[in-house]
């Protein structure tokens, strides 16, 4: 048996296909532990989502924030961006039933024997891995509850853009979901940028990757983490593993196998 982390799939399952391939991924014995946005943008996310469905126990999913706008998409919450590629799961004949499957997962899986987390976006370097878990069964209590419509309306939103353990209510929520999903960079003092969207180049005065923090309360867990397509798969951060490399955007689908950190790829076509 083997466990393998793959960063954002985004609907590219032909890839995605390849991919498990050529690591020789057996579904009945080994684990896929997945980074996030297993939707949208590329070609099929419908296949996408029914496989990793399928595997039941043998998939460890967590979710990111093209997860999330799908489903305030499909429960008309938020419409759809011009560039989303939805509409084939929102009109699905078992789209319901994969959307209750979807408000099931957490936004951060730990592994306690193995000291590994696996995250979309990051983890705020003041938080410990059990303060992170505690805040992320927050979310994922109402996403999963009788509410849930309700925070996928207030999750949009940049504000508050720094932890504070004061916060309450929507803005609680807001700001943890924007740890886990959206962020990149922040300050020192845990302040977010949440509009930079490219690599280390033009980083804003006082910022830094969340992860490149010196005193970020996570660094004795290895952390797997999507979402920062423009790092191309380099934290060149000690046990911190970008997973994410550009497959929606034309670049290569990469998956890393734990026991040895040996990585699969396959090259992406370019989707429009």
């Amino acid at each position: 048996m083997a466990t393998y982390a793959i960063g954002d799939i985004q609907g590219c399952f032909s890839a995605f296909s390849c991919l498990l391939k050529e690591a020789s991924f057996d579904p009945q014995k080994d684990i896929l532990w997945i980074a996030g946005d297993l939707v949208n943008r590329g070609p099929d996310s419908l296949s996408t989502l029914r496989y990793i469905k399928g595997l039941g126990e043998h998939a460890k999913v967590v979710l990111g924030n093209h997860d999330l706008h799908m489903l305030a998409v499909a429960y008309g919450i938020k419409p759809a961006h011009r560039s989303d590629t939805l509409d084939e799961v929102i009109n699905a004949d078992d789209a319901e039933e994969l959307f209750t499957w979807l408000r099931q997962q957490p936004l951060l899986y730990h592994c306690p024997e193995r000291h590994y987390a696996l995250v979309h976006a990051g983890l705020a370097p003041q938080w410990t891995i059990e303060q992170a878990l505690s805040l992320s069964q927050e979310v994922e209590t109402v996403l999963k509850g009788p509410d849930f419509k309700d925070f996928l309306f207030h999750m949009y939103g940049d504000v508050p853009d720094q932890w504070s353990d004061d916060l309450t209510g929507w803005q609680r929520l807001r700001v943890i979901t924007n740890h886990f999903t959206r962020m990149r960079l922040c300050d020192a003092e845990g302040h977010l940028d949440l509009l930079h969207k490219h690599g280390l180049e033009d980083v804003r005065s006082g910022f830094k990757p969340w992860f490149a923090h010196s005193h970020r309360k996570t660094r004795d867990t290895n952390i797997l983490f999507g979402h920062w397509a423009a790092l191309e798969g380099e934290s060149n951060e000690d046990k911190v593993f970008a997973l994410d490399t550009a497959c929606v955007w034309g670049g290569r689908l990469t998956m890393m196998r734990l026991e040895d950190h040996r990585l699969f790829s396959c090259s992406c076509k370019t989707v429009k």
